[in-house]
């Protein structure tokens, strides 16, 4: 009876001792399971900054592109502008250098000269200055003597055609100052004189020699200096 008492109590003790063994295996597993180790811990972050970091370069690289490529067609725009504006600028400027442009009294150089034919006359002769090319009408210019605005009336009475001026082309036209056969008239040394009375430019002062004028008339402008011979106008005095 004691003999099995013993052993009994030694079974028993067994079977605790075993449960006590297991509960702690199970414990041990689960904190292993719950707590990682150091190292492994240390690892997981190491990948997680890495990941972190290769993340934010990728994202910072991706704005720096596109605002270098903003930055560089902003350039590019702003260079075609100024070649544009560059460009613009160059064939605004100008001058008369094609036919249709109308001459005016300042694009033109002016002489004037005493002719003896027909009676004495004033021939002025002009040409248009260099790198200018226009076109006078085919009327007569404007004449005028002294400051009390005596002015030549027209020699002809159609109106003829335009003369293209440029280079060395030479366009005439003949004044008579006395058409009148008294002995009226007032002593001057000098016209004033523009192309046209359509013409806005300042007119231009031509030195004569002493001349006498009474009813003065002008023809109009020509190519060749003898269809330029004013004669003796209108008046049958």
């Amino acid at each position: 009876m004691r003999k099995n008492l013993i052993r009994t109590t030694a079974m028993a003790a067994v079977a605790v001792t075993a449960a006590l063994s297991l509960s702690a295996c199970g414990g041990e597993t689960d904190s292993a399971d719950a707590s990682p180790s150091p190292g492994a811990a240390q690892s997981a972050d190491q990948g997680q900054e890495a990941d972190g970091g290769a993340g934010g370069n990728a994202e910072g690289s991706g704005p720096k592109s596109t605002s270098a490529g903003a930055d560089s067609g902003g350039s590019t725009g702003g260079s075609a502008s100024g070649n544009t504006g560059a460009a613009d600028g160059g064939s605004g400027g100008g001058g008369k250098g094609g036919y249709g442009q109308a001459c005016g009294t300042n694009d033109l150089t002016w002489s004037a000269k005493s002719e003896s034919q027909a009676g004495g006359y004033i021939l002025i002769s002009v040409k248009a200055k260099a790198g200018i090319t226009c076109m006078l009408p085919g009327v007569h210019p404007v004449v005028a003597f002294g400051s009390d605005g005596t002015e030549a009336g027209p020699a002809e009475q159609a109106v003829g055609e335009q003369v293209k001026l440029s280079g060395a082309t030479t366009a005439y036209a003949g004044v008579n100052p006395k058409t009148t056969n008294t002995d009226d008239g007032k002593e001057l040394n000098e016209i004033i004189t523009s192309v046209s009375r359509d013409d806005r430019t300042d007119p231009v002062s031509l030195t004569t020699g002493a001349i006498t004028v009474d009813r003065p008339i002008v023809t109009n402008w020509h190519t060749v200096p003898q269809d330029a011979v004013p004669g003796n106008g209108l008046d049958s005095d």
